[in-house]
């Protein structure tokens, strides 16, 4: 049975950074493609980036995010990460991890219906 745990979440002023670390518990980490979500209050959970297994050759992500935010993995450690650098308030959100044991094709990877386990999150709070 696959679980997904995250940390790494806080407050931090605009302008700062912050490292997100998801762990994945079960067999073959290395087989699933994993991504990133988040939701803010009163809005839908949107697609942040995602990566593809084996390695994590191939990424993609939201254009809001794109040059600010970094996806990798360690498939040693069974971990994702997201790096997030010059946050703005409005990427303050509740940040989930996903995984996918299916073939990594970006398109439907940012579809949230696309996953099989979710995290519980982590709660990102950027101030002004």
């Amino acid at each position: 049975q696959v679980q997904l745990v995250e940390s790494g979440g806080g407050l931090v002023q605009a302008g700062g950074s912050l490292r997100l670390s998801c762990v994945f518990s079960g067999r073959a980490f290395k087989s699933y493609g994993m991504g990133w979500f988040r939701q803010a209050p009163g809005k839908e959970r949107e697609f942040v980036a995602t990566i593809s297994f084996d390695g994590g050759g191939s990424t993609d992500y939201a254009g809001s995010v794109k040059g600010r935010f970094s996806i990798s993995r360690d498939d040693g450690q069974n971990t994702v990460f997201l790096q997030m650098n010059n946050l703005k308030p409005e990427d303050t959100a509740v940040y989930s991890c996903a995984a996918s044991k299916t073939s990594y094709i970006p398109y439907y990877y940012r579809q949230t219906d696309h996953y099989d386990t979710w995290g519980q999150g982590t709660q990102v709070t950027v101030s002004s």
